[in-house]
């Protein structure tokens, strides 16, 4: 399973950093995406990033956040910056191909 942390609240304008942890064979066996479901809408993919760190952003996503991937950590974040009240949802992290069940997520709520 993959593990998604670093959610909370963030006011309009801020940042945070996510983080998708699991065990470095998850973690390179397949791409890597940051999805976000907010309430009364369906999960949708983020970002991306494959084995080989090439990245995928969804539009909106594009020009704000950062995937990454940290081999050495076995982690893949998430750097969202210039967040706005339409980001909040609840963010998961899965292998794009081959995916794992769903994991808890972590909650971002951006609100002044």
């Amino acid at each position: 399973q993959l593990q998604a942390s670093g959610g909370g609240l963030v006011q309009p304008g801020g940042s945070l950093r996510l983080s998708c942890t699991s065990s470095r064979s998850i973690l390179s066996s397949d791409i890597i995406g940051w999805y976000r479901q907010a309430p009364g809408k369906q999960r949708e993919l983020v970002a991306q990033i494959t084995v080989g760190g090439s990245t995928t952003y969804s539009d909106y996503a594009r020009a704000r956040f950062t995937i990454s991937r940290d081999r050495v950590r076995g982690t893949v974040y998430l750097q969202m910056t210039g967040l706005k009240p339409e980001d909040t949802a609840v963010y998961y992290c899965n292998r794009v191909n081959m995916r794992a069940p769903w994991g808890q997520g972590t909650q971002v709520t951006v609100s002044s």
